[in-house]
């Protein structure tokens, strides 16, 4: 996918001198094996680090092979001065994990005590002040690490993304949507940059693009991908033009930056003077990894992001919007099995998610902009959003937030969107997430986070909780079952 890291994993097999080194090269073999049957890509150096002096020779060998992201595997106990040191020195993201023991028949002359080595591994992290990638359960045979691995490679993904990208955001938020709107302190702490502009900057750029030679080329793009469901074709080359000057603008100012996103503002203004609504280009920006948040929401960009970095899928934003009525839960009961009436809502947007995640999609315009802007009239300047069903499937709801005191905070959780009809407009699907009642009360309003969730579009829990602790998010949250209580949560209800 465009603008996401390819990540090259490589594998170094590490050996403490009092056991056989042969012992890690097989199982390091054996490893690597695992992981082309599951379709994971991983090079192995030939060098086992067994001191300090081997430490350059593995080095060179990873920067051979172009690797970015490393796995440090013991496959006996190893060595823990030297096996820190090789991920401190290594520039990328990097993993510890530990050989099982192959067999009851070999625990004499074949024990490798891998499971004792990781101890003094995270001892000695600890002094070095590393924090690698240690799975929940850091020990397997070569099937169960390869899996650990394919974890690692979406994390790895996510952690290069992040380090090389750069938010652009467009227009301060309007005054009563200051929600979203959040100090930019915590983003420089992740290594993320970020540059501000001014509305009128943005509108400079998109009048300096009129007849754009390009233009034809992608509002056919846009007649391909709508089909029938191109409703409003007069709107097309306008919004092909913003399309061509949010791209131009990326790369004539990303800098040093690999990794590019947009937080733009959206309203009211916008309409009036650029004459559409953006949300149609802001979903086919998202489909080729590039989201652009609505309404200035810089950590729901970076929520995208990360999103789009850990699944290689497009990911939306959507407003945790409403609730489902009761006589929708009692006519479609058979299909939501196993949910409760609070454990629904529904995910909403004006119509920012890409057609590739839509059931159904239309080029309409947008009701609300359509009321304020022009009501009583034929919609011209409310034109551009892509509505539609949102598809229904497994999705994770994310979001990585800075706070009022410049603190960072994040919740995850994972459910599904349920084949009902919303009867309602916009961009919009019926979700359902075990106990989202509580989830609600005691995260999303008792933790201040704003209306805007991040959407993946798959399970994906594990790895953006464990990449949230790799960037040093404390407070991370996630969807407790009602066996526990929330910090405050009242027993007596």
């Amino acid at each position: 996918m465009y603008n996401v890291p390819k990540v090259k994993l490589g594998i170094v097999a590490v050996s403490r001198d009092c056991f056989p080194a042969e012992l890690s090269t097989e199982r390091r073999k054996a490893v690597v094996k695992a992981c082309a049957e599951k379709g994971v890509e991983i090079v192995q150096a030939d060098t086992v680090v067994e001191n300090e002096v081997d430490i350059p020779n593995a080095l060179k060998e990873l920067k051979d092979a172009d690797a970015n992201a490393l796995v440090v595997y013991l496959g006996n106990f190893g060595p823990e001065g030297p096996e820190t040191m090789l991920a401190q020195k290594f520039d990328g993201p990097v993993m510890f994990v530990a050989a099982a023991e192959e067999s009851e028949g070999n625990l004499k002359g074949g024990r490798g005590d891998a499971y004792c080595g990781m101890l003094n591994a995270s001892y000695n992290l600890a002094l070095r002040k590393l924090n690698p990638y240690i799975p929940e359960y850091p020990v397997g045979d070569p099937q169960d690490v390869a899996d650990m691995i394919g974890d690692f490679e979406n994390i790895a993904r996510i952690l290069i993304g992040v380090s090389k990208l750069k938010i652009f955001s467009f227009g301060p938020r309007p005054f009563n949507f200051v929600a979203c709107n959040a100090p930019i302190k915590p983003l420089y702490d992740l290594g993320v940059e970020i540059m501000e502009n001014s509305e009128l900057d943005l509108f400079e750029a998109y009048n300096n693009h009129k007849d754009d030679p390009r233009i034809p080329a992608v509002v056919k793009e846009m007649e391909e991908e709508l089909k029938d469901g191109n409703g409003y074709p007069g709107i097309l080359p306008k919004l092909a033009q913003y399309e061509i000057t949010l791209l131009d603008w990326a790369e004539q100012n990303k800098g040093t930056s690999e990794y590019f996103v947009f937080a733009n503002k959206c309203w009211p203004a916008f309409q009036t003077q650029f004459g559409f609504v953006p949300c149609y280009v802001n979903s086919r920006l998202a489909a080729k990894g590039i989201p652009v948040a609505c309404e200035t929401d810089i950590y729901g960009a970076l929520s995208e992001y990360i999103i789009t970095c850990a699944t290689q899928l497009p990911a939306t934003l959507l407003d945790i919007n409403n609730s489902v009525p009761k006589d929708m839960f009692e006519n479609n009961k058979e299909l939501f099995n196993g949910y409760t009436l609070t454990d629904l809502f529904m995910g909403f947007h004006c119509g920012n998610t890409p057609s590739c995640m839509m059931k159904n999609h239309t080029m309409k315009y947008q009701l609300i902009m359509h009321r304020l802007l022009e009501p009583g009239k034929e919609p011209d300047i409310s034109r551009g959003t892509l509505e539609g069903t949102i598809r229904p499937g497994d999705i994770t709801f994310f979001r990585l937030q800075g706070t009022a005191d410049c603190q960072l905070r994040s919740y995850v959780a994972e459910g599904e969107i349920i084949d009902v009809d919303p009867k309602s407009f916009g961009g919009i699907g019926v979700f359902a997430i075990k106990e989202m009642g509580r989830f609600y009360r005691h995260v999303l309003i008792a933790k201040r986070y704003p209306h805007h969730g991040g959407v993946a579009f798959k399970h994906m829990g594990k790895v953006l909780f464990a990449t949230m602790k790799l960037l040093g998010v404390e407070d991370v949250a996630f969807n407790q079952p009602a066996s526990i209580l929330y910090k405050d949560e009242n027993p007596f209800k």
